[in-house]
């Protein structure tokens, strides 16, 4: 029987009438019914109180009295079997009296007991609730009394002022605590994000664990309380809903203890401790009665989240956390950020106490200033309320200042920056390092992984694993996104085909946690928003040398003159982000004796002229070199021999003929390349058939060179080949014979070859090439020596291909057909 029958009064009122008749018609039974009649009139009132209180019980008290409602019934079910006893029958009217007197005792006990208990609770529950509050007001009251301090008390009438300001700062108050309380601006954001989560709870019952992720501030918290006020998730788990916060330190044992308790209904109960609490992990399904929720808010380990999972059949688990945990989650639903609408209505609300932008604002910077928050509720409401009554020069300076990733007032940097910075408290150093460095990048630009990894092996000593391994990690805490082209998830994937987003707020983050301290101290020296011309404060402090690690510059079209000498004798990696159709390099790389990675990227429309050229000469302990839409100059047989790189990228750029063996020999001037990258060059139509003297060379990448016609015929020559990629070269209508001799190759790319009809007939020499990609190729026929590839696994290609290569019925070779992927993403790049 549900606690509800017991609060409905039907069964304690009828079981009064019957008690009555009882005490009349049996002597033996009368004295224990009206004993018990005695203690049902002191419950009635209680039962009354409660039906008609309105007050939602937790689910201990409601366990309790739910088997006090079974014991009146049992006690209505015996007046029954009284009322139609014969009085003769003294045998079984005294059993009947022992039966009634047992009732009247568990009703007695529970009024001497648990009742007791549950008084007392709500006496403490009430004293610590005041307490509380007593202690928000003392907080809200001293606030007050520092900012009236604070005011400014005038000479000679307007005596009235001070009373007007003391109700404005109140109002404030009042204003800001319901802002964040308020839920209206979340609009179909919300509504959208409680049905997908809904679904997940309710309709799908394999999912027993799911998650709530997004970056902090993105309003993971309130969505998870609006899914536990929701009426249909209330119904469907029958209030049966436990929210706790777990936070960053938190009691397992204690936490344990309360689910366990909120479970099987028994927590609150005298007796029941930790000790009883399984100490194992369940590795089936216990059913129980009612389904249950359990939201675990603020959840930062997974370790420490597997602890507090009880796998019960209807039990269901809502995560809320910054992190995603796909070893644990079933399934995960990431938290959309506000539109453009939505954002600027939740950015008046804070910031003019209306829900749209009023007549007498600027419109253009209010919407300036609210782009800069890019969707994020936190953001908005910080900045929104940071500006409220503000004059608007102040809103001018504050929408530099956000462009320029730093903080416009205390209380941005308190209640934003420093919260997020939560985030990066409990990574380890490496992790830390690398989050900090995505701010040498700017804003709303997809970083080519292949950059962010090269530079985070040259200074942060890792291997291209490990730093893939960390990128993958701050993607799974929501500090970065991935973007992955269809093609990318083996090892033999370029990473260029990867590329990294970061949230403007989160990269504002780590410009300010970059730039703390003197700024020649600083392990990063960054610009963070392009200029046109150096910072002032680089060139006041240019006396003394900087210690920075990492130099990342922004600016426009930079000739000589524009530059100053600055001394970097700890630099390893100099980022140049520029948008010009001209760009004269700083003279100041020759004083970074120790560079070991240069980053160019033109953002311009046009590709970039580069002056000083010859500063290459000096770099000695340069390792990998990336240049993006330049015009590449051509280099002279006097070019002193740049024996430390390892990897060259060149992307969107004019190579102008400068890779010519008549020009200079590729292989004097790079003796030690290891990975060769060449993407989207227009005006490359041969390779030079000096690369083919680079018998370092382990990795060569052609790749969208639409004009290119046809490879060196001393390719051979590269005895230590692993990966040859010529994706997307649709002019290339032949591989040379020479290919075959590759003996160390393992992944051939051909894919969108679109003219290649045929693979070199003795391809079957290529003893250890282990995948072939070959989609949207137009091979009709495979050459018959395909079927000594002894170490291939994997070949992928279109459908009317897979046949050819099924017949070879090659043992552990899997034929994937690739999908059809139709994708205009990359004009976004341009």
């Amino acid at each position: 029987m549900v606690v509800t029958d017991l609060f409905a009064g039907e069964v304690a009122t009828e079981l009064l009438k019957m008690l009555l008749a009882i005490s009349r018609k049996s002597c033996l039974c009368k004295s224990s019914a009206e004993s018990l009649l005695g203690s049902i009139n002191e419950l009635m009132p209680i039962i009354q109180e409660i039906k008609f209180s309105g007050v939602e019980l937790p689910s201990n008290r409601q366990f309790q009295l739910d088997r006090l409602s079974r014991t009146l019934a049992e006690g209505l079910e015996l007046s029954r079997k009284v009322l139609a006893s014969n009085r003769w029958n003294v045998y079984k009217n005294l059993q009947l009296a022992r039966k009634m007197e047992k009732i009247e005792k568990k009703i007695s006990m529970f009024i001497n007991g648990p009742l007791q208990a549950h008084l007392l609770a709500d006496v403490h529950h009430m004293r610590f609730e005041t307490t509380e509050r007593f202690d928000k007001l003392e907080w809200s009251s001293k606030r007050l009394e520092e900012r009236i301090g604070n005011l400014k008390i005038g000479v000679g009438g307007g005596g009235g002022w001070m009373e007007e300001a003391v109700k404005r700062v109140e109002e404030e108050e009042r204003k800001w605590e319901g802002s964040f309380g308020n839920n209206f601006y979340l609009g179909v954001g919300i509504e959208e994000g409680k049905r997908k989560v809904k679904e997940m709870v309710m309709k799908r019952e394999n999912l027993n664990v799911v998650g709530i992720c997004g970056i902090g501030g993105s309003g993971k918290t309130t969505l998870a309380n609006e899914i536990c006020r929701d009426d249909q998730v209330r119904c469907h788990f029958e209030n049966r809903i436990l929210f706790l916060t777990v936070s960053q330190s938190p009691n397992v044992e204690q936490l344990r203890a309360k689910i366990w308790g909120f479970i099987t209904g028994t927590d609150g109960m005298g007796g029941m401790g930790n000790d009883l609490v399984p100490q194992w992990n369940f590795q089936f399904e216990w059913r129980i009665g009612a389904p249950t929720l359990i939201v675990l808010d603020d959840v930062w380990s997974p370790s420490l989240l597997e602890q507090l999972i009880f796998k019960f059949a209807g039990c269901k688990t809502l995560v809320v956390s910054r992190f995603k945990f796909p070893t644990v989650f079933n399934a995960t639903y990431n938290v959309e950020l506000l539109s453009g609408h939505e954002a600027i209505s939740l950015f008046c609300y804070s910031a003019f106490g209306k829900t749209s932008i009023p007549p007498a604002a600027d419109s253009n910077l209010v919407k300036q200033i609210v782009d800069e928050c890019k969707g994020l509720p936190l953001a908005l409401k910080v900045i929104g309320a940071s500006l409220r009554d503000q004059p608007e020069m102040y809103w001018a300076s504050a929408k530099k200042r956000l462009s320029r990733g730093e903080p416009i007032c205390e209380s941005h940097e308190s209640k934003l920056l420093d919260r997020m910075a939560i985030s990066t408290q409990f990574l380890s150093k490496n992790v830390r390092e690398c989050f900090l460095d995505l701010g040498s990048f700017p804003e709303d630009k997809k970083i080519p992984l292949d950059v962010l990894i090269n530079m985070w092996v040259e200074i942060h000593d890792l291997d291209e694993e490990e730093a893939f391994a960390i990128l993958v990690e701050l993607s799974d805490k929501n500090l970065l996104t991935l973007v992955k082209d269809a093609r990318a998830g083996d090892m033999y994937s370029s990473y260029y085909e990867i590329c990294v987003m970061q949230h403007d707020v989160l990269r504002d983050l780590a410009i300010h946690l970059s730039t703390r301290g003197d700024i020649n101290e600083r392990k990063r020296l960054l610009m963070p928003r392009r200029e046109a011309q150096l910072p002032k404060e680089w060139e006041r402090n240019v006396d003394q040398p900087f210690k920075a690690q990492i130099v990342s510059i922004h600016t426009g079209e930079m000739k000589e003159m524009d530059w100053f000498r600055m001394d970097f004798p700890k630099a390893e990696v100099l980022v140049l982000n520029f948008s010009a159709n001209e760009f004269f390099l700083p003279p100041f790389i020759d004083d970074m004796p120790k560079l070991r990675a240069l980053v160019m990227i033109n953002y311009s429309t046009s590709n970039a002229t580069i002056g000083n050229f010859s500063v290459f000469s000096n770099l000695a302990h340069l390792r990998s070199l990336w240049l993006e839409k330049v015009s590449f100059a051509r280099l002279s047989e006097s070019t002193l021999p740049l024996k430390n790189l390892r990897k060259i990228s060149l992307i969107l750029c004019k190579i102008n003929n400068s890779l010519d063996e008549s020009v200079i020999d590729l292989s004097h001037i790079f003796p030690s390349l290891s990975e060769l990258t060449i993407d989207h060059c227009e005006d490359l139509v041969q390779l030079p058939s000096s690369i083919c003297r680079m018998h370092s060379l382990k990795s060569l990448s052609i790749t969208n060179c639409h004009n290119l016609e046809k490879l060196p015929p001393n390719m051979g020559n590269l005895k230590y080949l692993q990966i040859l990629r010529l994706y997307a070269c649709p002019s290339l209508k032949t591989l040379p014979s020479c290919v075959c001799d590759l003996v160390w190759l393992k992944f051939l790319d051909i894919s969108q070859c679109v003219n290649l009809k045929a693979l070199p007939e003795w391809i079957g020499k290529l003893s250890r090439l282990e995948k072939i990609d070959m989609r949207e190729c137009s091979l009709m026929k495979l050459p018959n020596s395909a079927a000594s590839l002894e170490s291939l696994r994997k070949v992928i290609c279109d459908e009317d291909v897979s046949w050819l290569w099924k017949d070879l019925k090659k043992v552990n070779l899997d034929v994937q057909v690739a999908e059809k992927c139709f994708n205009l993403d990359w004009l976004d790049d341009y």
